[in-house]
């Protein structure tokens, strides 16, 4: 059975986020989609929030399950036995990127491997960040995220603006 991790910080999900993992999970026996905790980075939701907006927009997927971790990945990764860590690529400086996480993880792990899924060319442009400008501002996302991701943002939005 292979297991296979494809982590990130997942804030918030969107359809390029559930492409990648949908057309994984076509390949592996499971797939455990790991929201890190992601200490350094300014997240707009909690970690509990992304596991509860990740497992919601998974829900039809059998083979699927979520799980929130902190740490180093690559031992997140050998804590739940995956033998594949799966990554999505939009552009070449994601292949930077990527390549270089790679390498230190064949270094640390050399017995995990790494596949890389090009991003379909609907998803290929979307980034959480842009994405969540977008909605701060009031564009419209419901293109590119689940809707109940699309409420998050804007309760979210909402509860920020009435704290300034």
């Amino acid at each position: 059975m292979t297991i296979a991790l494809y982590p990130g910080s997942f804030d918030p999900v969107t359809y390029g986020h559930l492409d990648i993992a949908t057309r994984a999970t076509s390949l592996f026996n499971e797939l455990v989609i790991g929201i890190c905790d992601a200490p350094r980075k300014h997240l707009l939701f909690t970690t509990e929030e992304r596991v509860q907006l990740v497992r919601e927009a998974v829900g039809h997927l059998p083979n699927v399950r979520v799980e929130p971790y902190s740490g180093l990945t690559i031992e997140f990764a050998r804590k739940i036995k995956a033998r594949v860590i799966v990554r999505g690529l939009r552009m070449g400086s994601d292949f930077e990127r990527e390549f270089e996480m790679a390498m230190m993880n064949k270094k640390l792990a050399p017995e995990i491997e790494l596949a890389c899924f090009m991003a379909s060319l609907e998803y290929e442009f979307i980034s959480s960040h842009l994405l969540k400008e977008v909605a701060e501002l009031g564009g419209s996302i419901s293109c590119l995220v689940p809707e109940h991701v699309a409420e998050a943002l804007t309760r979210k939005f909402s509860l920020e603006a009435l704290e300034r």
